[in-house]
Order: structure tokens, then C-alpha cells, then sequence
């Protein structure tokens, strides 16, 4: 269709089978290695509400190396699923390689130290000193387990781009069994071991990354996936093309880095509240993973066929995917947060939690359920430009907001104010509204499509041309 042509009605059940077929596996994925985070709470919560405080610290800073990975995800699907589009192989075995290169050294970074500073790791998340010496145990163990993880994710990254979406679900669930599987056996002790309680489940964490990564070059190998194996073509980039990857990736790492520090000092501030407040926030993460898991799914989705698109030269069907995808994948977040309203009472006792630390954690879901529906369609808008070429906009907005807004209400409610917790987690969230319509005067736009493959290059003037001519 020319772009002069007239709107002929936009292809809806295609487009949601092209969803479906994207979104629905890597949902399941990430819900599954949620739904183990979460039985890891539940396994643990007999030990006590201080080993479930400890495990959530642990997570998040797990969560900060997340961050200092993903800017390295977003780049290489940026180019992966362009040039995807536009059926270049040398272009995704080049991108993938120099994602993985970067990838893994986060991992070494992160790895380390949990392996060889975890004191230092949980001072600075917590001064509540039993919960420190519960998760210097499990971190001395789970550092080996980051290498791991990294590494499947780096792999998990090229099949996604590529729509091979059902071998990391498949592996996540051989993970995820095992990871529950070697829960009961060696936090409690069974087959004539030791019970090892917090190590035990850092040990399953361990083994479950191994059989992810396994599983997945198993599957890959068996059905004969060429990228996977071409490690030569992973190398063969130049200066000037690694020059171009970090051009693209530079802004989505400086996101992601000064986010996650900036969610660092966040955390850093709610682990100094009480004891069952940081107890209910663990559990309250979990839970949290659970939509954002759920979510990431339909964004890894949108990523792939709006980025495809673009890469393809097919300008005005990305755009016309992303304007709908923000308010579909919105819906589906509210559904979600339902969902979870409706069964968090036998979730919350479940995982330990009852008295103050229950209420602490309803309370949180509930603010959470309110602001969440726009928060992911911030994400969602910023993983669509990323994908389109546009990594800068929405980085702007989020680290100007985060510094700006954000850390000052936190810090102000609850070191100057001395507010309570709940006034606290909200301002964690204060931002979302703003840059929602920031956002959605950029997608409308359009200016959001800018392509790297020759295809898309060639198909954007006239695209520009039609969007001036609105």
C-alpha cells in the first residue's frame, strides 16, 4: 500500500495471531522463572520472615545487574529484529555476538561480586545485621548462577528476535522444574543430605541456570537453528560497526544503569524501614514479577513485529502496530492485576506473611494495581522506539524524571518527613503519569521510526512525508 493511499481497515486478526504466536511463549517463559522466584519465597518462608527478607534483598541486586545487562538486550534486539526484517544473516550473527560479548561481561562484573564481596553487597542493601548474614550465604553460592543466567538470556535474546520463541519456554520450564525439584531437596534435606536451608536454595538456583542453558543449545541444535552455531560470524564486526552498536545501545545502557541505581538507592531506602515492611516488599516483588513477567512477553512481541517492520521498510505497518499494542497490552496488564487482587490473600499467607507484614504487602499491591496499567504503557512505548531505532526519547524522559521527581520524593518522605512506608512506596511511582502523555505525543509523532537497515533507510522519506502531510 502506497502512503498515499487511504486507510483500507487495519489487518486485526493477523495482527493478533502474530501477537499470540510472539507474546504467548515468552510470556509463559518469564512467568514460569517468576512462578519459581515465587515458590523460592514460599520454600523459604518456613525459615522466617528474616530469610525472606534476605532472599528479596538478594534480588534486588539481582535486579541492579538485570539493569546493567538489559541496555545490552535492548541494543541487540534493536538490530537483531531489524535486520531480521530484512532477512540480513551476517547483520544478526555480528549483532548477537557483540551482544553476547557485552552481556557476560556484566555477568563477570556482577558475578564477583556476589562471589567475593557479598558482605559488602548486603551492607549497603540493609543495616539490619541478621538479615546480612543470611544473604552473604546465599549470595557467596548464586554468584555462579549469574554467569549462567546472563548467558541464556543473551541466547533467549536472538531467538526471540528471530521468532523462535518456543525454545526458551521450553527450557524455562526444564529449569524451572528442576529449580523446584532441588528446592525441597536441599533446603529441607532429602535423599540423606543435610537440610541447607538459604544455601540450598541459592544451590538449586545454580543448577536450574545450567539446565536453561543446556536446554536451550540441546533444542537449538536438534532443530537446526543457524545462527546459534555460526561462531565465527558472531566476530565478524569491525571498529566502525561496533562504533554503530554502541551509538544505538548507548543510550538504552545509560537507561537502564542510572535507573537501576537510582531503584538501587530506592530499595537501599525501604530496606531501612521495618522489619516487616522489608519482608512484605520481598514478597511484594515477587508478586510484582509475576505482571511484569507476564507483560514482558507481549513487549518482546511488539519489539519483534514493530522492529521487523521498520527493518523491512514497511514504515506505516509499524506504526500502525505500535498505536494499538500500547492500549492492548495495557488492557491485558489491568486483567492481570485483577487477577492477583483477587487471590492475594492465600498468596500473602502463603509466603509467610500475617499481622503488619500482611497488611504491608496489601497495601502495596493495591497501589501497585493503580499506577501499574500506566507504567507498562511507558515501557511498552520505549521498548517500540528502541526497537524502531529511536533508543534516545524515552531514555531522556525516565532518567530526568527518575533524578529529578522520583529520588527527591522518596529521600524527602522518608528520611526528612519520616513519612510512612506506604507514602513512600507511591512516590516510587509519582513520574508514571507525566511521561505517559510525554509519550504519547512522541507516538503519535511518529518521529520514533528510525530505521538501520538500507531497506528502512530507503522507505523513510516518504514515510516522513505522509506523517507531515497529517
Amino acid at each position: 500500500m502506497s502512503y498515499e493511499q487511504k486507510n483500507q481497515g487495519f489487518p486485526w486478526k493477523s495482527f493478533l495471531k502474530n501477537l499470540a504466536a510472539l507474546g504467548i511463549p515468552v510470556a509463559l517463559q518469564n512467568l514460569l522463572t517468576t512462578t519459581a522466584s515465587m515458590i523460592d519465597t514460599m520454600m523459604v518462608a518456613p525459615l522466617g520472615e528474616l530469610s525472606v527478607g534476605a532472599l528479596g534483598l538478594c534480588a534486588q541486586f539481582s535486579s541492579l545487574m538485570f539493569s546493567g545487562y538489559w541496555g545490552f538486550v535492548g541494543g541487540g534486539m534493536l538490530f537483531i529484529a531489524q535486520y531480521w526484517g530484512s532477512r540480513e544473516d551476517d547483520g544478526i550473527e555480528r549483532s548477537y555476538g557483540m551482544t553476547w560479548m557485552c552481556m557476560m561481561t556484566v555477568a563477570a562484573v556482577f558475578g564477583c561480586a556476589a562471589l567475593f564481596a557479598p558482605e559488602l553487597i548486603m551492607k549497603v542493601y540493609t543495616d539490619k545485621t541478621a538479615i546480612q548474614e543470611i544473604g552473604v550465604q546465599y549470595l557467596k553460592i548464586v554468584g555462579v548462577a549469574y554467569f549462567l543466567q546472563i548467558f541464556s538470556m543473551a541466547m533467549s535474546c536472538l531467538l526471540r528476535a528471530t521468532e523462535r520463541v518456543r525454545i526458551p519456554m521450553i527450557a524455562s520450564v526444564a529449569s524451572v522444574g528442576t529449580n523446584i525439584f532441588l528446592n525441597w531437596v536441599f533446603i529441607y534435606g532429602h535423599f540423606g543430605l543435610k537440610p541447607m536451608g538459604i544455601r540450598g536454595a541459592a544451590l538449586a538456583t545454580t543448577c536450574a541456570a545450567a539446565v536453561n542453558v543446556l536446554t536451550i543449545y540441546l533444542l537449538a541444535y536438534k532443530t537446526r537453528y543457524p545462527y546459534l552455531f555460526h561462531v565465527r560470524g558472531h566476530f565478524k564486526w569491525n571498529r566502525e560497526q561496533l562504533k554503530g552498536y554502541f551509538i544505538k545501545c548507548f543510550p538504552i545502557i545509560c537507561n537502564e544503569v542510572l535507573i537501576g541505581v537510582g531503584n538501587m538507592v530506592i530499595n537501599i531506602t525501604l530496606g531501612r524501614q521495618p522489619e516487616h515492611v522489608i519482608a512484605a516488599l520481598a514478597v511484594f516483588r515477587t508478586l510484582e514479577g509475576l505482571v511484569i513477567g507476564f507483560f514482558a512477553g507481549f513487549s518482546n512481541a511488539s519489539s519483534v513485529l514493530v522492529g521487523s517492520c521498520v527493518g523491512a521498510g514497511e514504515l506505516k505497518t509499524a506504526y500502525e502496530r505500535a498505536r494499538r499494542l500500547v492500549y492492548l497490552c495495557s488492557g491485558v496488564i489491568f486483567m492481570a492485576n485483577v487477577l492477583i487482587l483477587s487471590i492475594h490473600r492465600p498468596i500473602l499467607t502463603a509466603m509467610s506473611l500475617s499481622g503488619e507484614s500482611y497488611a504491608a504487602g496489601t497495601r502495596m499491591l493495591i497501589i501497585y494495581a493503580v499506577v501499574s496499567v500506566i507504567r507498562m504503557g511507558n515501557w511498552i512505548q520505549n521498548d517500540t522506539y528502541r526497537a524502531s531505532g529511536d533508543a534516545v526519547y524515552g531514555t531522556v524522559l525516565e532518567i530526568v524524571f527518575m533524578y529529578l521527581m522520583v529520588l527527591p520524593c522518596v529521600l524527602g518522605t522518608a528520611f526528612f518527613l519520616k513519612m510512612p512506608y506506604w507514602v513512600i512506596f507511591m512516590c516510587c511511582y509519582i513520574d508514571e503519569p507525566v511521561r505517559y502523555i510525554l509519550m504519547q505525543i512522541h507516538l503519535y509523532s511518529g518521529k520514533w521510526v528510525k530505521p538501520v537497515t538500507d531497506a528502512g533507510k530507503a522507505a523513510l522519506p516518504a514515510f516522513r512525508a505522509a506523517r507531515a502531510g497529517k
